[in-house]
């Protein structure tokens, strides 16, 4: 389904680090996936312009329920106000009851190896969500 494919709001300074963040959404039903798309296209609007946003990638899995995110900030001080700020705030706020499981990674990578590709960013939220399974006591997977 949808990629939307890297973009790069604002040119990285050489030689300097990213931070990166991927995450996976994944929503209850079937009827929670036009919402959860359509609010999606509002906090990706707001990437593009945010201060610090050095590149971005969205996978929309909507018949399997699951979204994935894939950003590179200047800092990870750039990257919480782009989340503290309108529209994402509101967004994930009001997204939160539909949800039924979330995972979130984070990472640093010298800023000429970006963009991150979807292969690492996939094997990583894979292995958090093995660390965060095991911390609840759950088996990986289960949910």
């Amino acid at each position: 389904m949808p990629t939307l494919p890297w973009v790069t709001p604002h040119p990285a300074r050489p030689d300097t680090r990213a931070v990166v963040m991927a995450s996976r959404f994944e929503v209850r039903s079937l009827k929670d996936v036009p919402r959860f798309l359509v609010k999606s296209f509002a906090a990706w609007g707001q990437v593009r312009k945010a201060p610090g946003a050095l590149g971005a990638s969205l996978v929309a899995r909507p018949f399997s329920r699951v979204f994935l995110t894939l950003s590179a900030w200047e800092s990870r001080e750039a990257l919480y106000a782009y989340a503290r700020a309108e529209p994402h705030k509101s967004v994930m706020t009001g997204l939160r009851t539909t949800m039924r499981t979330s995972t979130f990674t984070f990472w640093e990578v010298p800023v000429e190896a970006l963009p991150i590709d979807w292969e690492e960013a996939g094997r990583r939220i894979d292995e958090q969500a093995r660390a965060d399974a095991e911390k609840r006591g759950a088996a990986p997977g289960a949910h």
